[in-house]
């Protein structure tokens, strides 16, 4: 690996972090408590080029390579701490553009993604269901086919940008008895007939992003909506994962680093029993304990979309980053909180949101006994 970015990286880096504070940071301790999407932000990144930092030009993305992305991210994070936001967008770039550019025919890439990347629609991956969580091929929506058509019956939970969504991607299965074989990924746009999306749920932290469930009552689409061949779901999702588990944590490596920084400056600032806190062994050890926490995370991150750059293949890898940098992201954030006191535990502070915001990635996109359990199958166990 080269440890060294390029001029244009740095570039890159330097552009995402002046554009996120200058244009995403206004109003978001109004927002988070309303639970309101930011619609605004979300046209400013597209406009910007968030969306399509991954995405080939032809289609009006800017063509990245893996670690240039990497690096973007974690720059969007540290500039602007509104979490919700980050994360939604990390749920279409990775879960639904993703697999339209890898599985979509021409036809369908045309037609979706220019829209995705330019903010004129936003997608939503719909997959978790009421009984397949971790389990995620119990799933029990199914596609019967009658003749050039599918017929989708079923319910799915929790998902990301459902109540803003214009285009769902759906898996769902095609025969129960051939298991994960049966599984069928399709691309429905909203208002077709037989879709429905329930009232945004309430939610603990990321409440500027917006879930909700989404219900498929004899909802017929038409073949030509099936994102790769009958039965390439499982395909379909894995690819999603892989990406998704990668890179939907960049930002928090830049709100870890923001957390450090802010921690730093309080501790040398905050004078009790006559001399600054970060005198304190207790208090520089938990700043120490952040610094490391970040700077492994950041190299697992980094080495992993290192690899895909190269083209390699990934097994365990995804699941490493996810695993470690969400539970870093925790740990530091409770961390903060507790150097911070009193005002850390206050809403103006913005340390009690990060911590609301970071306790969910140890559950989104697998939760860190799911990645665990893949890690050890890796390890021969």
């Amino acid at each position: 690996m080269e440890f060294s970015w390029s001029e244009e990286q740095l570039t890159l880096k330097e552009a995402v972090i002046r554009f996120a504070r200058r244009e995403l940071n206004s109003g978001l301790k109004e927002r988070d408590w309303r639970g309101e999407f930011d619609v605004e932000g979300w046209k400013k990144c597209a406009e910007f080029g968030i969306h399509g930092l991954a995405m080939p030009e032809r289609y009006g993305g800017s063509g990245n390579d893996a670690l240039s992305v990497m690096l973007a991210m974690e720059s969007l994070g540290y500039g602007c701490p509104d979490n919700g936001l980050l994360f939604a967008l990390g749920a279409q770039m990775w879960s639904v553009q993703m697999p339209l550019l890898v599985f979509g025919s021409e036809i369908q890439k045309d037609q979706f993604l220019p829209g995705l990347i330019s903010g004129r629609i936003i997608g939503a991956h719909a997959v978790t269901e009421p009984v397949a969580g971790s389990d995620a091929y119990a799933l029990q929506t199914t596609a019967v086919r009658e003749g050039s058509w599918y017929v989708l019956t079923g319910s799915k939970t929790y998902i990301t940008n459902a109540p803003v969504a214009d285009l769902f991607l759906v898996l769902a299965t095609v025969d129960v008895s051939k298991g994960t074989s049966g599984l069928t990924a399709f691309l429905v746009e909203k208002g077709t007939p037989g879709v429905s999306v329930t009232r945004p749920l309430e939610k603990m932290g990321l409440r500027t992003s917006t879930i909700a469930e989404v219900v498929f009552d004899n909802c017929r689409v038409s073949a030509e909506q099936l994102l790769g061949n009958e039965g390439a779901g499982s395909a379909v999702f894995t690819s999603a994962m892989e990406w998704e588990r990668v890179f939907i944590l960049a930002p928090a490596l830049g709100g870890m680093q923001r957390q450090l920084e802010q921690c730093i400056k309080h501790a040398r600032l905050r004078r009790q029993f006559g001399k600054p806190i970060g005198k304190n062994e207790a208090v520089a050890n938990k700043i120490v304990d952040m610094h490391m926490r970040l700077e492994t995370a950041r190299l697992l991150s980094y080495k992993t979309a290192w690899l895909k750059t190269a083209g390699r293949r990934l097994t365990h890898e995804p699941s490493e980053v996810k695993l470690h940098v969400s539970e870093s992201w925790v740990q530091n954030s409770l961390e903060a909180l507790q150097i911070h006191g009193a005002f850390g535990y206050m809403a103006d502070s913005g340390i009690e949101r990060d911590l609301r915001d970071s306790l969910a990635s140890k559950i989104y996109s697998g939760t860190s006994e799911i990645q665990k359990v893949i890690i050890a199958g890796y390890l021969g166990l």
